[in-house]
């Protein structure tokens, strides 16, 4: 087997908001898919959108939950000024800032935001090694 992460699919409340948010709020490209669901190619792997209801019923789990679920999707950037940016851009979205860019403990440069539907991403600059597909 090869390991691989090739989707990864987000519960949500508001389809049409988190789309907005992540097409015209950061300005990810959307494919073509049915109106139940909507993807993002991401350089190499996809995110999934899904009602959260839904995607709770096709997993077999209840729908509740709240609070921290012990996962948090990281997005690298080349810089500390990227970090910034995407921080702010995300906010500017309708994203809650939930840590502000700053150095961190590993030697690298970090902040946290939240997605409308509390999804929790960290923007990061590793100044010791690309995290990520291939940058040309």
């Amino acid at each position: 087997m090869q390991p691989r992460i090739s989707m990864i699919t987000l519960g949500v409340a508001d389809l049409a908001r988190a789309v907005r948010f992540y097409e015209q709020g950061l300005g990810w490209p959307r494919l073509e898919s049915p109106p139940e669901v909507a993807f993002f190619p991401l350089n190499g792997t996809w995110l999934g959108l899904y009602g959260r209801e839904a995607l709770a019923e096709d997993a077999g789990v209840a729908a509740e939950g709240g609070g921290f679920a012990g996962v948090a999707l990281a997005h690298n950037v080349a810089s500390e000024a990227e970090v910034d940016e995407v921080l702010a851009l995300a906010v500017q979205a309708g994203a809650r800032l939930v840590k502000p860019g700053q150095r961190v403990f590993w030697g690298g440069y970090s902040g946290y935001f939240a997605d409308p539907d509390g999804h929790l991403w960290e923007v990061a600059h590793n100044p010791f090694l690309w995290v990520g597909p291939s940058v040309e």
